[in-house]
């Protein structure tokens, strides 16, 4: 039974006006194949007795000719150094010493370079260095190379230049300024105390400035919890290496819970030493990574992981807490 299914070798052929997709429709290769120069004109090829090596020989030809036009590529020409400088030596790879800030990621990292191009991130081993990389800082160097990264602000979805949006900005806010007008200042949770130092000056100059937070995933609930306890509006900060029990009620401390990084320490305490190691129960709705590498995955709702976290306080203090419906 014939199929009427359709396949795209590429996303852009799926683009009806793209140019991949009109260099197909009009001319499958790059240079027409010349095999009229031999063949002929249908009469005379029609009329002709073709040995079986004369048309082994054609299609062969022909054959060999497609694959040289499908192969045609774009010309990239390579620039030697006019003055080689004396710490790159091509082949050799070279590490810097870096720190990386990006959202609640932080890590004193190496970046492996080869030309002054960054391929790969590794841990900084150095004594005293508490922070590693995770996952989403390793994968970091991915971003560097991604082609369709915005290489240059816009401005009503246009391309414009740094100096004409800063002067934009700038009048906008000596206007607002000047009508005593609210300025907003909408950012995600920050914990760079230089970005807050900037906008401590910026309240200065604009004193109708007010800085709104907001999340995608708000971790508000839990700061609420901390600051009722300790008195202080703060996360707590675990370490993995130090429990001998871990049970997990809905939290993927593998994955992104709490920004992650718990990763190094939980692996610490799974390495069996004096035929001790640490034992992990999880608590969960959805397969996540932490109850992967779960000793014992407990699948449950989200609301029978409330029951179950009243049962094991209850358990564990010796209280009769109830639960609200």
């Amino acid at each position: 039974m014939a199929s009427n299914k359709k396949y795209w070798k590429s996303v852009e052929e799926l683009n009806e006006n793209s140019s991949i997709v009109e260099t197909l429709r009009n001319n499958e290769f790059v240079e027409p194949i010349p095999v009229n120069e031999f063949l002929g004109n249908d009469d005379s090829l029609s009329n002709s007795a073709t040995s079986r090596r004369d048309f082994l020989k054609y299609v062969g030809f022909s054959t060999a000719a497609a694959s040289l036009a499908a192969c045609e590529g774009p010309v990239v020409k390579s620039i030697p150094y006019v003055v080689q400088p004396e710490e790159i030596i091509p082949g050799v790879a070279d590490f810097y010493a870096t720190t990386m800030a990006d959202g609640f990621d932080f890590a004193n990292i190496l970046i492996k370079t080869r030309e002054g191009r960054p391929i790969k991130v590794e841990n900084n081993t150095l004594e005293g260095v508490v922070t590693s990389a995770n996952a989403r800082v390793h994968a970091s160097v991915l971003s560097l190379y991604d082609s369709l990264r915005l290489k240059q602000p816009k401005v009503a979805g246009k391309m414009a230049s740094w100096s004409e949006v800063n002067s934009k900005i700038k009048a906008s806010l000596e206007d607002a300024n000047a009508k005593g007008a609210t300025i907003a200042v909408l950012t995600n949770t920050l914990a760079s105390p230089s970005t807050d130092a900037l906008l401590a000056d910026l309240k200065v100059k604009y004193p109708t400035v007010k800085h709104v937070i907001y999340d995608a995933v708000s971790e508000s609930s839990a700061l609420d919890a901390f600051e009722a306890v300790y008195g202080v509006r703060a996360l707590a900060n675990y370490d993995f290496s130090k429990a001998d029990v871990i049970v997990s009620i809905g939290a993927d401390f593998l994955g992104d819970w709490q920004g992650g990084g718990y990763d190094a320490g939980y692996a610490k305490g799974r390495v069996p030493k004096n035929g001790k190691m640490s034992k992990h129960i999880q608590f969960e709705a959805n397969m996540s990574l932490a109850g992967a590498n779960a000793d014992k995955r407990v699948p449950m709702t989200v609301a029978q992981q409330k029951l179950a976290l009243v049962k094991i306080y209850n358990v564990i203090t010796g209280a009769s807490v109830g639960v609200k419906t």
